[in-house]
């Protein structure tokens, strides 16, 4: 399966960066490592996540990593990010 980011899920992790970056660097760069990590390893078993209701005709799914949520799509033989976003935050 081809993994593919989308510009919203690149934004989201620099946003995550910056914000942390001026209080803990080495925090904010280990949770831009850890969340890259886990989306690597999504294609071996892309129906590990779980499926989000509310996407209507789309195999949307997400999986956790630390305390950041990673939306993707499943979709063929691709698998897209979509998001990425701290689970505090207010997020549809």
């Amino acid at each position: 399966m081809a993994l593919r980011w989308a510009q919203a899920a690149y934004a989201d992790l620099r946003r995550i960066h910056e914000f942390l970056e001026p209080v803990n660097a080495v925090a904010a760069a280990r949770v831009v490592r850890a969340v890259a990590s886990r989306v690597r390893r999504i294609p071996a078993q892309p129906r590990l996540g779980e499926k989000l209701p509310g996407f209507e005709h789309r195999e949307v799914r997400r999986v956790l990593v630390q305390r950041y949520e990673v939306r993707y799509e499943v979709a063929g033989s691709d698998i897209h990010v979509l998001r990425v976003f701290h689970t505090r935050e207010d997020r549809p």
